[in-house]
């Protein structure tokens, strides 16, 4: 069975925890101020006023969704910045400590940051997770010591969509009177967040998660925690972040969270419907079951129910991935087989790895990540097409047999 190049000529977009498109409402209240409205909102003139006032604004819509104060909210560039300035402001705030825990899954923002850290003297301990990709929250707990300066733990993994119980790690991290450092970067916008009932002292967001541009972001500092600068300049951001402001891509955020949080429902039930609301015949969950029924030899990757409402994860034995997204992309559909941050790396997932996947999945998943942009339309037409692609791509590959044929096939490529 050949596959044409193109049998539609519009992109079926399914890689939003890589990007997600820019809202039109975003893009709208961002224009003025790439052109008409230039002024520095540092300025004491009325034209620069303006322009503070908007930033004003958008500070006030991210705290909004995340159930914060405007005060608590540092705008930043991305959401490594976030991590990198939260998790060295921490360790900055408490020298005697030198010792820090994270997860294996954690973003390589986290990740290589706390592995250049073990370079420069710091202990870090990362914790495993289980086949589903959860924690043992009892590892947690034990791993804590006096000397802990920090813990870091993401709210949401990027590639399998598993929620962590973040409330529960910020109990027990509380208890030995730890920091507590959360990557918000993938919930934000698709789940609740409330940190004003939280424990969580720093949590990171990222606008092109959101629906807002590229190269704009927020760090969230609880109030009372101590902060030193990642960026040192002017008083920009209460003297907290120097450097003057991205005004066009902070005003759009702002419009990306108000948005965000008028649609979140919807993110949880057309998107996909959560167990505590009456059950919408979702996207996510439609395209899920459509592929795990009529493809032999996938698994879901990750939890079933704790998971972000627009992402899953299918292993395909007997593939590569890489081929898999080819042919996806000739059939204009966009998908991915992990962190976009990862991509040109020949290794398999760190995050499936860690999950102690066998090597016949962990070469073959694909992450499919949906947003409110999609539509049912473009869900069957995956469900049309998916199918054929692997059953050609297995046709094509000298291990379609059984796991354990492609397991002996591997060892001996291995060893040679």
């Amino acid at each position: 069975m050949s596959v044409p190049k193109s049998e539609t000529p519009s992109v079926i977009y399914l890689d939003n925890n890589a990007t997600t498109q820019v809202a039109e409402e975003a893009v709208e209240a961002m224009l003025p101020y790439l052109s008409q409205y230039y002024g520095n909102p540092s300025s004491m003139h009325t034209f620069g006023g303006r322009v503070s006032r908007k930033i004003k604004e958008a500070r006030a819509n991210i705290a909004a969704l995340l159930g914060a104060e405007p005060t608590e909210i540092i705008f930043t560039s991305c959401g490594s910045e976030g991590d990198n300035a939260a998790i060295q402001a921490a360790l900055a705030s408490q020298p005697d400590k030198r010792h820090i825990v994270t997860t294996q899954v954690e973003h390589p923002a986290v990740l290589n940051l706390c592995k250049r850290l073990e370079k420069d003297g710091y202990t870090v301990t990362y914790l495993a997770v289980n086949r589903k990709g959860q924690l043992n929250l009892n590892e947690l707990r034990a791993s804590l010591t006096d000397n802990t300066a920090l813990v870091s733990v993401m709210c949401a993994n990027n590639e399998t969509g598993n929620i962590f119980p973040i409330e529960r790690i910020g109990e027990i991290v509380k208890e030995r009177g730890i920091l507590f450092h959360v990557d918000g970067v993938q919930a934000a916008g698709k789940i609740p967040l409330n940190m004003k009932e939280s424990t969580v002292d720093f949590l990171v967001v990222s606008g092109h998660k959101l629906h807002a541009p590229k190269g704009t972001g927020a760090l969230y500092v609880r109030k009372g925690v101590r902060f030193r600068p990642f960026l040192v300049g002017g008083h920009q951001e209460r003297g907290r972040r120097g450097g003057t402001e991205n005004v066009p891509g902070i005003i759009a955020l702002g419009k990306a969270a108000e948005l965000a949080l008028e649609h979140l429902e919807e993110e949880n039930t057309r998107v996909r419907a959560l167990r505590s609301l009456t059950y919408v015949r979702s996207l996510r969950d439609r395209l899920e079951q459509g592929l795990l029924t009529s493809i032999p030899h996938c698994q879901l990757n990750g939890h079933q129910s704790w998971r972000l409402p627009n992402t899953t994860n299918i292993g395909f034995k007997y593939v590569e991935g890489e081929a898999i997204l080819l042919s996806l992309d000739r059939y204009g559909i966009c998908a991915s087989s992990g962190s976009a941050c990862t991509s040109g790396s020949l290794e398999p997932s760190h995050v499936l790895r860690a999950m102690g996947l066998p090597y016949s999945v962990l070469h073959g998943s694909i992450r499919l990540s949906l947003s409110r942009y999609n539509t049912s339309e473009e869900i069957e037409r995956v469900l049309e097409v998916f199918p054929k692609i692997i059953d050609r791509l297995r046709e094509l590959s000298p291990f379609n047999s059984d796991e354990a044929e492609w397991l002996k096939e591997q060892s001996l490529v291995n060893s040679q």
